[in-house]
């Protein structure tokens, strides 16, 4: 007997959690989407196997209800949801990055017997929508489940035994615990790219040069800048509290540092970036095969190529003669700090390390994965 599995919300996240499930033959998926474009894509991508009418109708046959749509969206469809009929013992998920406001809104439905475990994949694309949606987006990312206190090990079983197929590293924890690493590990660092980049701006009147500077390690530095002003408002208040928090300590920091250059003590300026650096050649490697964190992090390869006409071509044409294929390409105009003239980005780590491999074989150019 088939498992039945309603996905609402078709996006990037939805579309391919479903084509992760499909992997199951014995999973049978629902697919509702507010836009009947977006849903129709779906089906003919063979995301879902069928096209539910509404959200009502989408839940109410299901084994599994996943909500991927936005956390205020979700907390809405939840007021909703209150007054729908699911089966006895459906189980109730999301994919919301913030955790403790979609378990608050959750709780109506589990007054009424529904069982709902939190969930946040961890990963993510510079692209968005259905039409993006892959196959293997969240293999070997971390998947996070959070549970509420009346929630079964049983019950949890079930949905690890459903998101297996996914390849994702399920890992279980409180939705408040969730929120502060996220906000440390991921909101926070959003909001300092952003404010990287407003000093960029407020400055380019006096210096206009320091723009075109900018396109090196600034550029890099400040990548997630350019995340969707949208969902970067919404996450920014939902987990308001968490980033205050994280505020406070990097004005406490800041001043820090701020006496550290009034001193101007030649050995604490050292030890200051001896111990960042020491500490951030410890975090995992993409290059190591490491779990995806909450960053969405491409798999960039950096080649050191000579400037003249037709070069991009040939790397190009290698890449494409095995079969290759790249998600973006870009020169770096300014080399301070970066290794490689040349980034190109891949959809996975072993597509990166194949890509590697053929132009090692086919060309004498020096590569960097940082």
């Amino acid at each position: 007997m088939k498992t039945t599995v309603s996905i609402i919300g078709l996006g990037l996240i939805g579309g391919s959690l479903g084509l992760a499930l499909k992997r199951n033959p014995e999973v049978h998926i629902i697919g509702f989407d507010r836009s009947y474009a977006t849903a129709d894509e779906a089906f003919r991508r063979g995301i879902i196997d069928t096209v539910a009418p509404s959200a009502k109708s989408a839940c109410e046959q299901a084994d599994f209800v996943v909500f991927a749509t936005p956390v205020n969206t979700t907390v809405a469809l939840f007021e909703e949801a209150v007054e729908w009929d699911f089966k006895e013992h459906a189980i109730v998920s999301d994919t919301g990055s913030t955790k403790k406001p979609i378990m608050d809104a959750a709780k109506a439905l589990q007054n009424k017997g529904i069982t709902f475990i939190g969930g946040h994949p961890m990963a993510g694309s510079h692209k968005s929508g259905v039409s993006a949606a892959m196959e293997h987006l969240f293999e070997n990312a971390y998947y996070i489940l959070t549970p509420n206190e009346t929630t079964t090990e049983e019950q949890i079983m079930h949905i690890e035994n459903l998101l297996s197929s996914t390849k994702a590293k399920l890992i279980v924890l409180q939705a408040e615990e969730h929120d502060r690493m996220t906000a440390i590990i991921s909101h926070f660092p959003h909001i300092v790219a952003s404010s990287l980049v407003g000093r960029l701006a407020a400055q380019e009147e006096g210096q206009p040069f320091v723009k075109k500077l900018a396109a090196g390690g600034f550029r890099d530095l400040t990548r997630i800048a350019s995340a969707d002003p949208v969902m970067w408002r919404d996450i920014t208040i939902q987990n308001r509290e968490e980033l205050l928090s994280q505020v406070d300590g990097w004005l406490h920091e800041m001043n820090s540092i701020r006496d550290m250059l009034e001193e101007n003590n030649p050995e604490h300026i050292f030890d200051f970036f001896a111990q960042a650096k020491t500490y951030r050649d410890q975090l995992p490697s993409t290059s190591q095969g490491a779990t995806q964190g909450a960053l969405y992090m491409p798999f960039d390869l950096h080649i050191d190529i000579p400037d003249h006409p037709g070069i991009i071509s040939e790397i190009t044409k290698i890449l494409a003669d095995s079969t290759i294929s790249l998600t973006n390409i870009r020169i770096v105009e300014t080399r301070t700090d970066v290794y490689g003239i040349l980034v190109i980005s891949f959809q996975s780590a072993s597509e990166r390390k194949r890509a590697r491999q053929v132009l090692t074989s086919e060309t004498d150019y020096s590569m960097h994965v940082l």
